[in-house]
């Protein structure tokens, strides 16, 4: 897991949700794509990183360019 500098704690839920496995068999074919990789596919197709993240005039000129 890629970790995030300065944003949540460790006993955040939401991370904890992020980071939940569940218990059981897979089902046949193709696992589904998870939101993180969802997340980083857009992120590389705008050219945009964790740091612009942090920066929301870039992050919101560089979302309106595409």
């Amino acid at each position: 897991m890629i970790p995030v500098t300065g944003i949540g704690c460790t006993s955040d839920w939401v991370k904890k949700c992020m980071e939940y496995e569940v218990e059981g068999a897979r089902p046949r074919g193709r696992p589904k794509k998870t939101w993180r990789e969802i997340v980083e596919k857009d992120c590389q197709a705008c050219g945009l990183n964790r740091e612009d993240a942090m920066d929301r005039c870039r992050w919101m000129k560089q979302i309106r360019e595409d």
